[in-house]
């Protein structure tokens, strides 16, 4: 009979994940307002180890109520930085030493699981309504979009996140497989 795993068992089983897992992951968020999707973001990146977040624009910081009611104290388990113009927050991720690949649909964007996402990327995601400004997209170092088959044109901001962030943990775990 299958039974679901106890505490302890999931604490073991993400620390053998944990212990295969290398690259590090950032992310930029630019002005997603909803704090819900803020947080659910902020849940999704401290669970596949995101070590970065730069919020900018006039992104929601997670110290909103809301925000916070979503992440349920995840945002304490990840390092973040408070807004910034868009621009700057990559420039600081490059720094970082960060690869900046926005996940947006754009014409010479490459489909997400042909990008080379198994090193240290660090991923950005734009605003609910009009995704990635001119200015961050032109000061990425690649872009990747989500493909998608059903009759809808976009995924939500914090489901986007999330698809992207499993993505490039999938590449890197599936090199490792593979040697």
């Amino acid at each position: 009979m299958r039974r679901q795993l106890r505490p302890t068992d999931v604490k073991r089983l993400n620390r053998t994940w944990r212990r295969n897992t290398a690259n590090r992951l950032g992310l930029i968020i630019e002005s997603v307002t909803g704090p819900f999707n803020v947080g659910s973001i902020f849940r999704t990146a401290a669970a596949f180890g995101v070590d970065q977040i730069w919020l900018a624009g006039n992104a929601t910081p997670p110290t909103n109520p809301k925000a916070g009611k979503t992440a349920l104290g995840t945002e304490r388990l990840v390092t973040w930085h408070e807004p910034v113009p868009a621009t700057e927050a990559v420039k600081a991720a490059r720094e970082d030493g960060y690869a900046v690949l926005a996940i947006e649909l754009t014409a010479e964007a490459v489909p997400l699981h042909r990008a080379d996402l198994g090193r240290d990327v660090c991923l950005v995601v734009g605003s609910e309504d009009h995704g990635c400004s001119p200015a961050l997209l032109d000061a990425v170092d690649g872009v990747c979009y989500i493909p998608q088959v059903g009759r809808v044109g976009s995924f939500n901001v914090a489901v986007a996140a999330a698809i992207a962030l499993a993505e490039a943990r999938r590449q890197e775990w599936q090199k490792l497989a593979d040697s």
